[in-house]
């Protein structure tokens, strides 16, 4: 893409990588109204998919859900190239259900570019970033390791795995990014040089095989949802041919190759030194800590329509390539699997995250935003949520507005970002349900109402696509004050329904909504039995919403008095420059903990790990006494 005339003279924001983060971060400060570059080493790479092509997964798909709420492009995105579409955890509440796509790799990313390329305001670049030029502690542009230099009034770091990126491989280390791409080397120095604190973190990927080569009839089909949902509220609805995944397990013949092998694992060798998510260890690294464990999961995962490449979800390993030959092939189904690419690991460098702001901004850099992997983060869907909001802030920066912010009663991404800056990482950070205490409130299917009126003042929503979230929301109205008034009359329809939830029938009217509220008891066969027409004029998005609220509706209003009583702590706000070490009646490991992170609220300020209740006391006390009165 040409760059304006105006480049030489610098641009509003300049988002370093395009990656997920980088590509939600760049489109939300175009949107907005900043002419906005993103540069990036490869264009070819933009919104790559190195690990799994795979988009949410509980707690990740809400995140996705909420980016689509707030305008972003990862939902509309995994719409248009999904191959395989499933709800998870359909046996249980809704707060933990959450949508999962298999995705066409290629497709993802051809998609992606032709969204960035026809974006107004937003410019691509190829090339590498070596460093950040600060003037008087702000942000001044971005030089080229070619030594040229691009003003910008406000920079996004989203560097992936690239700082100082090593590919560990058995007893091989080399210096890269990903497989096959340089690390970024020069800018880890100079981030380093300008104060910013960075640690040492590791992932890895398995490999991959030939779809000829391996025999599914030793394997449990996994298939698709058969009427599948949509991460989009703005989608159109499709329906196409889904690609099955496959399920097998390793076996003892396949842990006793690894246990032949343990000393050629970078585990043990020592040449990987970084810390890796516990959450997804290698299987390696399963075989050493689980060792009463006789078989582990292996999904068996297309990477496209148009490849014979199969992810091994459960193989990751950095194994020698020889050995991962051997472990592959001592899993049944894979005996004759043929490898395409092998499993490797990498290292990297991130930004302890405590040196944030809530908006993402580097406390003592102004104008400097990190987003993704750079802040100790994994998953493509937590780099896209803190990708959009670095870019809203970046974009709000310069037009001279209000800092943008979300808490963790509003959403899951307020969840993540909070847990950044709050509690700091010791390992890749990855969403769970089970991290947010409001995980009732912060559902799939509610996340438009929660965050598109936002997204609409904040201008990366236009007027068309937030009238769809106003009428679905006077619809869901509609149905909830008919579901309040309807009476349902006992008859051998209702009641046989009934019995078969294991319910008691009823023998006089009775409103379906508090039919509704009894176990197992669901608003669409209970329509049909009842003879209400409520299929027909209310669309599956609503209805399953009413439901939700009907059904859970005691705990969501405890849940809302919970927020109620903790707001009058989120609402004390501390000042930037206040000085914790001078209150000498808080223990010192809390002064210190307290200045490192700078909470802004006591609400935040009671959340940092070893800071305790009788520390709020003091605190709020303090606080009070020398407020202006």
């Amino acid at each position: 893409m040409i760059l304006p005339a105006s480049s030489s003279h610098g641009f509003d924001v300049v988002v370093v990588g395009g990656g997920h983060a980088g590509c939600e971060a760049a489109l939300a400060a175009a949107r907005i109204g900043c002419d906005t570059l993103l540069l990036t080493m490869s264009l070819e790479k933009i919104a790559l998919m190195p690990c799994n092509p795979a988009v949410g997964g509980v707690g990740k798909g809400q995140l996705t859900r909420e980016i689509d709420a707030l305008g972003g492009e990862q939902g509309r995105n995994t719409d248009r190239s999904y191959i395989q579409m499933k709800m998870l955890n359909t046996g249980k509440g809704p707060a933990v259900q959450a949508l999962r796509a298999q995705t066409s790799k290629k497709l993802y990313e051809d998609n992606m570019k032709r969204v960035l390329a026809a974006e107004p305001r937003l410019y691509l670049l190829e090339g590498n970033a070596a460093g950040i030029d600060v003037s008087r502690e702000t942000i001044a542009g971005v030089f080229l390791d070619d030594g040229s230099r691009i003003p910008a009034r406000a920079v996004v770091l989203a560097c992936g795995t690239f700082l100082r990126g090593v590919i560990v491989i058995g007893e091989q280390r080399f210096p890269a990014g990903r497989m096959g791409e340089p690390p970024s080397s020069r800018l880890s120095e100079n981030l380093e040089r300008w104060g910013i604190e960075l640690g040492r973190f590791q992932s890895a990927t398995p490999p991959r095989v030939d779809a000829r080569s391996i025999d599914t009839d030793k394997m449990t089909v996994d298939p698709g949802d058969p009427s599948p949902q949509h991460f989009s509220f703005f989608s159109a609805a499709t329906r196409r041919k889904q690609v099955p995944c496959y399920l097998t397990y390793t076996n003892e013949k396949t842990h006793e190759v690894i246990r032949e092998h343990l000393h050629l694992s970078p585990i043990r060798t020592g040449s990987v030194s970084g810390k890796g998510p516990r959450y997804c260890p290698s299987i390696d690294r399963k075989v050493i800590n689980f060792p009463d464990r006789d078989r582990h999961p292996v999904f068996i995962e297309p990477e496209g329509i148009r490849t014979r490449e199969l992810y091994l979800q459960g193989l990751t390993t950095s194994l020698p390539v020889w050995v991962q030959e051997k472990v592959v092939r001592a899993t049944p189904g894979l005996e004759s699997a043929r490898i395409m690419r092998p499993g490797y690991a990498v290292e990297y460098d991130f930004a302890l995250p405590s040196q944030l702001r809530p908006t993402l901004e580097v406390r003592d850099l102004s104008c400097l935003f990190l987003a993704g992997q750079i802040n100790g983060t994994s998953g493509y869907e937590e780099a896209a949520a803190q990708g959009i909001i670095a870019g809203i802030n970046a974009a709000r920066h310069c037009l001279g507005q209000e800092p943008f912010t979300l808490r963790r009663d509003q959403a899951y991404i307020g969840v993540l970002i909070d847990d950044l800056v709050t509690k700091g990482v010791d390992e890749p950070y990855r969403m769970f349900t089970s991290r947010a205490e409001y995980r009732l409130l912060l559902r799939h299917d509610n996340a438009h109402s929660r965050l598109s009126p936002l997204a609409h003042q904040v201008g990366l929503l236009d007027d068309a696509d937030y009238e769809k979230v106003v009428r679905h929301e006077s619809s869901l109205k509609d149905l909830l004050a008919e579901l309040g008034t309807a009476r349902v009359q006992p008859s051998p329809a209702v009641n046989d329904y009934l019995e078969s939830c294991g319910s008691s029938a009823i023998s006089s009217a009775v409103t379906a909504e508090k039919l509704l509220r009894r176990p197992h008891v669901s608003l669409d066969p209970l329509a049909r039995a009842a003879g209400l027409d409520i299929e027909e004029r209310f669309v599956p998005d609503v209805r399953r919403r009413a439901e939700i609220e009907l059904k859970y509706s005691g705990y969501i209003e405890r849940q809302r008095a919970d927020i109620e009583r903790r707001s009058r702590m989120e609402s004390i706000v501390i000042p930037e420059d206040f000085d914790f070490g001078a209150i000498s009646a808080l223990s010192i490991e809390s002064r210190d903990r307290l200045s490192r992170v700078r909470p802004a609220t006591i609400g935040q300020a009671s959340r940092i790990s070893g800071v305790t209740p009788a520390d709020i006391s003091i605190l709020s006390l303090y606080l009070e006494r020398k407020a202006p009165h």
